[in-house]
């Protein structure tokens, strides 16, 4: 019976497995305009007005708050005095409401003292329509500074600036908390920013044979992308969130561009695409002047950005500064909500081109780089096109398989003893029934029963 049961559990296994894998996926393609992507492991949390009664957050971890018009939050850290720490925060206004030029969000860390460690601000700027942007702030041991430097309470400080004319509605915040690897050889880092790097824009990218890529809804979900020319599409009032693997060493180049539409007369829209760029921290980068758009083809580029190195936090620029490690580099891209007035509200075809140019060198910490690295299933789901949850999934899906088999062996191999242990029992059993009488007769003395 205990052999019996083995089978029929491994036998349960396998059926479980398959009727699992054979369910549909999660669907992670945007469900319209202006939705916004969570991570679903967001731990909720409340920033508060005053600073003593803020709530920690842990590094590794994302959060999901809101913020309202004017409001100043809280939220608390505790550090170490060795650890360098990052915290972002991603600004998803609630509705369509207006927005106005210096609208947004700044992020500062500060110590038990209220003195700033570290700000950086979102805005949106010129581009004057919802849509998430995000900052980052982060508290930098450095043995050059005095402040900021000892073991203790920190507090993230997010600020929200909203014109008496723009929407008043809640925003809401994701929040991240990272922190930096340590050095291998602290004593032997570079100490000096840059001075120069290759700014001519490389060869446009080849497209390949299938080059459609639909862009996620959020960082949670970013479409994964390599070097090469992308096909999408885009939708009046959609940002769509790509990422790239760009590692040590290594120079990234991006291009956007709108194909031509077919309706409309030519109507002139300012500051229909917005496209920006974010470090592995969720740290802004760089953003282009918003694309104008007239009906015709047109593309808007980065500037060229230095390869990414641990000695270019030193500089005093941020879209050099925040080129400061590897990882995955997210690019968003926007269009304004205006082009449906004279366009319709249609998706205008979009054509991405990356390029990632440079040797890949050595990382300079020491251990597991987490986020802030490079490894070879990156590179895979970039050429795959995977997001992360893609990529999880697949990567459960294959330990389910591996899973199958393993149960697939060990029922084999009960099922071999199970018919070994019987054929052993019957050839007992024969050996103990006596011998039949040759003058024939019923059985025992005859032969077996007329029914065998």
């Amino acid at each position: 019976m205990r052999q019996r049961s083995r089978v029929r559990g491994a036998l349960a296994v396998v059926a479980a497995v398959f009727a699992v894998a054979a369910l549909p996926g999660q669907a992670y393609a945007v469900d319209g305009p202006g939705t916004y992507t969570f991570d679903p492991d967001a731990k909720a949390v409340n920033g508060v007005e005053v600073n003593a009664d803020a709530t920690e957050l842990t590094s590794g971890s994302v959060y999901k708050s809101s913020i309202k018009a004017g409001q100043k939050l809280y939220y608390r850290l505790n550090l170490d005095a060795k650890t360098n720490a990052y915290v972002s925060a991603v600004v998803v206004p609630r509705d369509a409401g207006k927005v106005a030029y210096g609208d947004g969000i700044t992020v500062s860390v500060r110590d038990s003292s209220d003195d700033q460690c570290s700000s950086g601000d979102a805005l949106f700027g010129s581009a004057q329509y919802p849509r998430p942007i995000a900052a980052y702030a982060s508290r930098r041991v450095d043995k050059e500074n005095t402040s900021c430097q000892e073991a203790g309470t920190y507090y993230v400080l997010v600020e929200r600036e909203t014109k008496a004319t723009s929407g008043q509605g809640d925003w809401d915040l994701e929040l991240r908390y990272a922190s930096e690897p340590k050095l291998a050889q602290a004593s032997s880092a570079p100490t000096d920013a840059p001075s120069a790097w290759p700014s001519a824009s490389p060869l446009p990218p080849t497209a390949a044979d299938d080059n459609t890529r639909h862009g996620g809804a959020g960082y949670y979900d970013a479409t994964s992308l390599q070097t090469g020319e992308w096909k999408d599409r885009i939708e009046p009032g959609q940002t769509l969130f790509y990422r790239i693997p760009v590692d040590w060493g290594q120079q990234l180049f991006a291009t956007a561009g709108l194909s031509n539409s077919t309706t409309g007369k030519g109507q002139y829209i300012s500051s229909a695409l917005a496209m920006s760029l974010d470090n592995p921290a969720i740290g802004h980068v760089d953003n282009v002047s918003p694309m104008s758009y007239a009906g015709k083809p047109t593309s808007v580029s980065l500037d060229p950005l230095p390869p990414v190195a641990y000695r270019n936090r030193f500089d005093s620029s941020d879209n050099v500064s925040s080129m400061r490690f590897a990882g995955w580099y997210y690019l968003s891209v926007s269009l304004s909500p205006e082009v449906a007035k004279a366009y319709g509200d249609k998706p205008i075809a979009l054509t991405l081109q990356i390029n990632v140019t440079g040797k890949a060198v050595d990382s300079p910490y020491t251990g597991d780089a987490g986020i802030f690295g490079v490894t070879q299933g990156d590179k895979d789901m970039a050429r795959k096109g995977q997001n992360g949850a893609q990529a999880a999934r697949s990567e459960s899906r294959s330990s389910t398989m591996k899973l199958v088999a393993a149960a697939g062996i060990g029922a084999g191999a009960v099922l071999v003893l199970w018919i070994g242990a019987w054929t052993l029992i019957a050839r007992r059993r024969a050996a103990a029934v006596p011998a039949a009488p040759t003058g024939g007769g019923q059985y025992p003395y005859g032969g077996p029963p007329q029914a065998w």
